[in-house]
């Protein structure tokens, strides 16, 4: 168990208290110590516990790094209901003659959104963005020259 020792006294003493945290020295100073463990254990906890009620969850975010453009998407059934882990893939060429690719993949949180940033801001033909979920998927096309910030609904559900 780590501790931090806080403050110290220069008192001799020869044991210790059972019931506060103190340590003997050898050279006879007493150190009051806090024990860390508990407060260290509730802070990975808590930032390990999902966004409460109140609180909207986060949306997750992939970087293409190939320019400056973005998609934000949101994804829901043929009920309006939000989709989560709806996959997103995209490969966006870009560099001299396309020579140069990245495919991304990410997926929704439990709001059915997601966001791909690091579009380039010029592109030949429009992004094919593959939205999956299950045995349902639907190809939706952006053409970031024309519109750099998209906002993009996709319904997945039978046609």
């Amino acid at each position: 168990m780590t501790a931090l020792c806080t403050r110290e006294f220069d008192k001799m003493s020869t044991g210790v208290d059972p019931g506060k945290d103190t340590t003997v020295k050898a050279e006879g100073r007493i150190t009051t110590c806090l024990r860390l463990a508990p407060a260290i254990m509730a802070l990975f906890v808590n930032s390990a516990v999902p966004a409460t009620a109140g609180d909207e969850p986060q949306v997750p975010v992939i970087n293409g790094m190939a320019g400056a453009c973005s998609a934000n998407f949101t994804v829901t059934d043929s009920e309006k209901k939000p989709i989560y882990d709806a996959k997103i893939e995209v490969t966006i060429r870009y560099g001299f003659a396309g020579m140069h690719k990245s495919e991304l993949q990410i997926g929704t949180n439990s709001d059915g959104k997601a966001r791909v940033t690091g579009l380039p801001e010029k592109s030949k033909k429009p992004l094919e963005f593959r939205v999956s979920s299950g045995t349902l998927s639907k190809t939706v096309r952006i053409n970031p020259t024309e519109k750099c910030d998209s906002s993009v609904d996709v319904v997945l559900g039978p046609d």
